[in-house]
C-alpha cells in the first residue's frame, strides 16, 4: 500500500469530481451516451469516481477490480446481447478502466480497451476530462456499432446518465 496513493485519495475525495464533471459537463456525456447507442445495439454507462475511501482504499484495491464490481453493481452485464460496456474513471488515480461483457469483449479484446483507456487518459492529463471521455463514449460506440449495428427499434435496458460515485 502506497502512502502517496492515499494520501492523494484523501485529498482529492469525492469533492474533485463534481468540481470537474458538474451537471452541464454531466448532461453533455448523457447526450453523447444516447446519440452513440443509437448507432448501435448495445449499453455504455460512464461513471466517476473521485477517489476510494474506507475498505477499498486500505486494502489497495487496484482500479481495474473496483471497476469490475462497478460493473456487477451496476448489473451492466445483464444486457440482451451481452454487450453492456462500463466507463470508468478513478479519478485520484487518473486510471480510466473499461469493462465489456463477453459479447462486445470477444470481439474488441483487451488491447482495442487498452487502447480507447489511453487515449481518454492522455486527454486527462492535458485536463481535457469532459472531451476525453465524449471521445472515449464516441469511439466505444463505434466498436459497438460495428459489432452489433442496430437492428430495428431496442429498449434502453440501462439509464445513460452518468454516474457520479
Amino acid at each position: 500500500m502506497s502512502i502517496k496513493r492515499i494520501a492523494r485519495h484523501l485529498v482529492q475525495h469525492h469533492w474533485r469530481a463534481k468540481q470537474i464533471f458538474p451537471p452541464a459537463v454531466l448532461a453533455r456525456i448523457e447526450q453523447a451516451i444516447r446519440q452513440g447507442e443509437s448507432t448501435h445495439s448495445g449499453q455504455v454507462r460512464f461513471v466517476v469516481e473521485g477517489a476510494l475511501d474506507g475498505r477499498p482504499l486500505f486494502r489497495n484495491q487496484p482500479a481495474r477490480e473496483r471497476a469490475l464490481d462497478v460493473f456487477s453493481h451496476l448489473r451492466i452485464w445483464d444486457t440482451a446481447h451481452n454487450n453492456g460496456v462500463l466507463i470508468y474513471l478513478l479519478l485520484a488515480d487518473r486510471d480510466v478502466e473499461i469493462v465489456a461483457d463477453r459479447g462486445i469483449d470477444a470481439k474488441v479484446g483487451a488491447e482495442g480497451w487498452e487502447s480507447i483507456c489511453r487515449a481518454m487518459e492522455a486527454e486527462f492529463a492535458s485536463g481535457q476530462f469532459e472531451h476525453g471521455v465524449i471521445g472515449g463514449i464516441a469511439t466505444v460506440s463505434r466498436e459497438l456499432a460495428r459489432h452489433f449495428p442496430p437492428q430495428g427499434p431496442h429498449a434502453n435496458e440501462l439509464p445513460d446518465a452518468p454516474v457520479v460515485m
